[in-house]
């Protein structure tokens, strides 16, 4: 090797510690810098026909663990979602109350049927009546604000989802942009390395939002995907749209069909054409927006069904007549009849027949107001084993038996009336049919009817009947809107008081208060998340409460641990990743001796092979 080609060999060697020496102070600088990959020189040995030339700087190296990258990006959406549905049930959690504390809706139950039992012990005592209405009321107040705060949530939700769509596209454009940028870059060098660390920040900030899945090019192209297919970005960006509700009730609900939906969905618009509803499709699976719309559409909604059935059993438990024909004298064997006068949208006729294989079926009527509601769904009383029927009895007895005729004549019932707002129902004479019993079920409007019925509970100060309308059932909601009957907080004697022979100390309709709310059982819709279609589940007012309190708690301290395990799994693969991809400080400053070395010796060189050039010089 001549003189001149070593001069050259130091000088590409000083070249790349000049390009290494650049790497390592942007390593240092960048530290704390978030998503910031380490960096290196990507250098090989040159050569010429004679040997070794030196050095020379391809490109540098992104110190990137790509199959870590992945897993994190996976973890990033889980523990995402995991968080944001956690977070969101134990504040679910804090509205239902500490269960310890006095502030819960079991404590004012409890509450209300102890100032029962005391009432029925004083029952002249003007303060036990007043105590046993403050109660009610103090009942009633709690279930509205268990109601607000649930709406709360769900229009939280709501908010969210608005916000994680404008973060959502805003990382989309961003990723497109820079797919662009990088096709006028080589593909490895220093702007090309800073442009793939921006990306992967966005990246990153879409795993949190969604579950999505990204692959690459040789030409460090991406094109990112949800995990179940949807294209997202390409060298173009989709764009995400929502159209967020102002208000969220509880009869407020989404729904496939836009001229049925009161709230807002997902539509994502393709950069050439076309569009797909992200929620209907399901589209998206993980991270805070798929937790989101669970909480909105499903969690949330299935708390509020909670309180309103609550709210709803009282409600009819105390103010609902059970009227019974069990004997068959209603003009002729085998005939029932049943007075309907004072029956009200909601209210019901139930009868039970056995057919010609001897099997028992059972008939609920409910009267509906709305034929836009019919036919009703079986689950309309939350009994599987009641066949529901929707019947107007409003336009008096003729016409209801029509209908009646239309919808079971067929069954060899028949449907007769003696007049007024009389019901007869019988088998035909040839035996298909023979009806075993009959009821009517109508809600006391009347504080002193003559009957313990009364309605201490009310809808928004209207008798709470049950009623299905197109705008829905009452029951949805009630639970925000109950509230203890003007009248009885007027005059809390009514308590006690029932009609006009009501004598001193009677106690019968305190303890027909007391016995529907803590002996009574009943139906549970499946809604409420608890029984089923098939097996609903039926139990006193308590059990009921103790049942989807508990169930709460549960789904918080499950959420909550799902959320740790999932933020330790992706601190571990982080801690993982930043380990191969991170910058180490005192790594960089062992690299940085070692190019200083190297840096001194490539310059001793150059030193020595130009006092080797004067003396060659000085000797000619």
């Amino acid at each position: 090797m001549g003189l001149t080609q070593a001069l050259a060999t130091a000088m590409s060697g000083l070249r790349a510690n000049q390009a290494a020496l650049s790497l390592v102070s942007s390593n240092v600088a960048n530290v704390e810098t978030p998503g910031y990959v380490r960096k290196t020189v990507n250098q090989v040995q040159t050569t010429t026909g004679t040997g070794s030339a030196g050095v020379s700087v391809t490109g540098v190296n992104r110190e990137l663990d790509v199959y870590v990258q992945k897993q994190v990006l996976t973890e990033t959406s889980g523990a995402s979602y995991a968080t944001t549905l956690s977070n969101a049930l134990q504040r679910l959690q804090g509205i239902y109350g500490d269960p310890s504390s006095d502030t819960t809706l079991e404590a004012a139950f409890n509450q209300l049927t102890a100032a029962l039992q005391a009432l029925s012990t004083s029952s002249d005592s003007p303060a036990a009546r007043s105590t046993a209405v403050n109660a009610a009321q103090s009942l009633a107040q709690m279930l509205n604000s268990t109601s607000a705060g649930i709406q709360s949530l769900r229009a939280d939700a709501e908010s969210s989802i608005k916000s994680s769509v404008d973060a959502a596209n805003n990382a989309m454009q961003q990723i497109a942009t820079i797919n662009n940028q990088l096709l006028g870059t080589t593909g490895d060098d220093a702007a090309a390395a800073s442009l793939l660390d921006q990306r992967d920040q966005y990246i990153t900030q879409l795993s949190q939002l969604m579950d999505i899945r990204v692959l690459t090019n040789d030409r460090n192209q991406v094109t990112v995907f949800t995990n179940s297919g949807v294209q997202l970005v390409g060298s173009e960006a989709a764009k995400i749209t929502f159209d967020a509700q102002g208000t969220v009730t509880p009869n407020t609900t989404w729904s496939s069909d836009p001229s049925k939906s009161t709230l807002g969905t997902l539509t994502l618009t393709f950069p050439h054409g076309g569009d797909i509803d992200l929620i209907a499709t399901n589209s998206i699976r993980s991270g805070s927006i798929a937790a989101n719309l669970q909480l909105r559409d499903q969690t949330l909604v299935q708390a509020q069904a909670q309180v309103d059935q609550l709210a709803a059993s009282m409600a009819s438990a105390l103010s609902d007549k059970v009227t019974t024909d069990s004997t068959g004298n209603g003009g002729s064997p085998n005939t029932f009849s049943l007075d309907l006068t004072g029956l009200q949208n909601g209210n019901n006729v139930q009868f039970t027949y056995t057919d010609t294989a001897n099997k028992s079926h059972t008939i609920t009527l409910v009267q509906v107001n709305d034929p836009s509601v019919l036919p009703l769904k079986n689950s309309a009383t939350n009994n599987p084993n009641d066949e529901v029927f929707g019947v107007d009895f409003s336009q008096g007895m003729g016409p209801a038996l029509t209908q009646l005729s239309a919808l079971l004549g067929g069954r060899g019932l028949q449907f007769s009336s003696s007049g007024g707002q009389t019901l007869q129902i019988s088998g035909d004479a040839g035996g298909t049919a023979v009806v075993n019993s009959a009821s009517s079920t109508i809600t006391m409007t009347n504080l002193t009817s003559g009957n313990p019925q009364l309605p201490l509970f009310v809808d928004n100060g209207v008798p709470y009947t049950g009623a299905i309308t197109a705008t829905g059932s009452q029951q949805t909601g009630l639970a925000g809107r109950i509230s203890v009957n003007n009248l009885l907080l007027a005059d809390p004697s009514r308590m006690i008081v029932y009609g006009s022979g009501t004598q001193s100390g009677d106690t019968t309709r305190s303890d027909f208060i007391l016995s529907q709310l803590t002996n009574s059982s009943y139906y549970v819709s499946p809604q409420t998340g608890i029984g089923s279609n098939a097996t609903p589940f039926k139990g006193t007012m308590l059990s009921f409460l103790q049942q989807f309190t508990t169930m709460q708690g549960q789904a918080a301290s499950s959420a909550q641990q799902m959320a740790d395990g999932q933020n330790v799994v992706l601190s571990t693969l982080q801690n993982k990743l930043n380990a191969s991809s991170g910058v180490n400080i005192d790594d960089e400053m062992a690299h940085l001796l070692a190019l200083q070395n190297a840096y001194s010796a490539n310059a001793r060189v150059m030193s020595t092979v130009k006092s080797m050039f004067d003396s060659l010089l000085q000797s000619v």
